[in-house]
């Protein structure tokens, strides 16, 4: 085992010749030869990168995708270039590889829309009001920690002993976050800290 230019490892095949073994990039391993230069790569994927993208639009029917799989067909074109620039026609492999990531992205997006419709409508969203916009925007200026314990004991009616048990911290450090998060929440709503003080 050999490690190559960027950190391709190189993995010697006993059937065929040391310069056509298997590279591993990335955790996957490719037949071939890891890429000793990428000479005349950047030309090819110049001349083929604005046809393949215009190709893979009328297919996927969205820029941004067809960037995508466009741009990791190309990715996977890098890795193998020691051997994909001695193909007569190699953006004929690039095509094929983005049109084959379009079709499995085409099948993730169906089995996604069938498990929605097995769901059925969400339900409806109860208006917010004032208060509760109010309640939310304190909330997010506390520390993370503060915000949960107040959230699991004062709006989910958790017993401290429960909180304390969810958040796994200790009863003091569940008790302290809860003071300290009612003393912040009382200055920036307006209300006294005995409205919340409930422990």
């Amino acid at each position: 085992m050999d490690v190559g230019n960027n950190g391709v490892v190189i993995l010697a095949d006993r059937h065929r010749a040391r310069s056509c073994g298997m590279y591993m990039h990335g955790g996957v391993r490719y037949p071939g030869r890891a890429m000793a230069t990428t000479e005349g790569f950047e030309e090819f994927y110049t001349g083929a990168v604005g046809r393949l993208l215009g190709q893979l639009l009328l297919v996927t029917g969205d820029l941004h995708e067809a960037e995508e799989v466009v741009q990791e067909a190309f990715a996977r074109a890098a890795v193998r270039w020691a051997w994909l620039r001695d193909y007569d026609v190699p953006e004929a492999w690039v095509r094929r590889v983005a049109m084959n990531l379009a079709a499995d992205r085409a099948r993730g997006l169906r089995r996604q829309a069938r498990a929605v419709l097995r769901l059925g409508s969400p339900p409806a969203v109860p208006s917010v009001s004032v208060e509760t916009l109010a309640l939310v925007q304190a909330l997010r200026t506390l520390p993370v920690r503060q915000r949960q314990a107040i959230v699991l004991h004062y709006l989910v009616d958790l017993p401290v002993e429960e909180v304390v048990r969810i958040l796994a911290l200790r009863g003091g450090t569940v008790k302290s976050l809860l003071a300290h998060g009612r003393r912040s929440l009382a200055v920036r709503l307006g209300e006294p800290e005995e409205v919340f003080d409930r422990t």
